[in-house]
């Protein structure tokens, strides 16, 4: 029996949490039951009744906030609790149109996706603006190149489809936002990602994530440019070794010239840079092998985590129709997310 839980990050989303529940479709072809699942990172509105009135299957809570990123972590984590097969993450402010999920979740029923992003078309975002649009397409094209992720891809983009394989395998760090990291992640352990294009919706009230388009700017590509050091510093230090390498080669080519040509008086500083060079490049060489075993320490360490977290949440829990929510789930607040407090709001419709 093929299980979907929706899950739903939400922070203060009390006017349109409710739409954005009852807009989940009940019926998924290839998945016997859907299930949402709205975490509510400590709210101080009534995100949580808005939810359990519109019909959410459960409702967790945080005690108090922690962030998009931490949600997103912990809802993941009580996905697979509750014997997800298909996990799928939407926004509670009704930016996503829920009733896509079937298509963004067909590739991962199909198996031939274990992530499935669904980017927006930005030119339809008329609320949107210059920098924010701009900024996005700048930093999807990079990313998106860096990463060899299809073409098009909204790495911004919150509506996503996950496999149970994938949720698993997803180790994050990042405090601020999941969006980027998760496909450095993904990509790292050869999972398949795949792109669709679904219309998204404006929004007009200010961002619960940040205080200003360039604040996010700043934050989010911060996330996205350390998760790349962390994620390819061997493959940045060799460049950069290459580089230095290079131009000191050249700068000793220089050298030889003139001295080939007229002597090389006056040419001295040319050997002198090249030689500094040379030395620097050869240390960053060095340096790159440092990082490769960071790096293979961290895929050891991930796969320590992976079995940990298959121990933890295999075989399937199971969850009748009519149930309260598992002791699994209820008792997964002291074990999730390296400690973050979460707990039981609601659950049930």
């Amino acid at each position: 029996m093929k299980t979907l839980v929706v899950v739903i990050p939400a922070y203060n989303e009390e006017a349109t949490v409710g739409r954005v529940v009852r807009e989940v479709p009940r019926d998924v072809p290839g998945v016997d039951r859907v299930r949402v699942l709205v975490f509510d990172d400590g709210s101080t509105d009534r995100t949580a009744d808005a939810a359990r009135a519109a019909g959410a299957d459960f409702v967790l809570a945080h005690e108090r906030n922690r962030g998009l990123a931490a949600t997103f972590r912990d809802a993941l984590d009580a996905a697979l609790a509750l014997g997800a097969d298909v996990i799928v993450n939407t926004d509670a402010d009704n930016h996503y149109d829920q009733t896509r999920i079937p298509e963004l979740a067909a590739p991962i029923l199909s198996g031939s996706a274990d992530v499935v992003v669904g980017s927006r078309a930005l030119n339809g975002l008329r609320e949107m603006s210059f920098v924010r649009k701009w900024g996005n397409r700048i930093g999807n094209s990079l990313f998106v190149l860096l990463y060899r992720l299809p073409k098009g891809t909204d790495v911004s983009s919150g509506f996503r489809a996950y496999s149970r394989e994938a949720a698993l395998r997803l180790t994050l760090t990042s405090n601020y936002t999941y969006a980027h990291e998760s496909l450095i992640v993904a990509r790292d352990h050869n999972l398949a990602i795949e792109n669709r294009v679904f219309p998204a919706r404006d929004v007009t009230r200010p961002s619960r994530l940040m205080s200003s388009v360039g604040s996010h700017i700043f934050r989010a590509g911060s996330v996205a440019i350390l998760s790349y050091a962390v994620h390819r510093l061997f493959n940045i230090l060799i460049g950069l070794s290459a580089v230095l390498t290079l131009a000191g080669a050249a700068a000793f080519l220089r050298f030889l010239y003139f001295f080939v040509t007229s002597g090389g008086g006056g040419h001295v500083q040319s050997l002198v840079i090249g030689t500094a060079l040379l030395v620097v490049g050869m240390q960053v060489l060095v340096g790159s092998f440092f990082g490769l075993a960071l790096a293979k320490n961290r895929r050891l360490i991930e796969e320590i985590i992976y079995q940990q977290r298959r121990a933890l949440y295999e075989p399937k829990f199971p969850m009748p129709a009519h149930a309260d929510v598992p002791s699994s789930v209820a008792g997964m607040a002291d074990t999730v997310s390296s400690g973050q407090r979460a707990k039981v709001a609601l659950a049930e419709k």
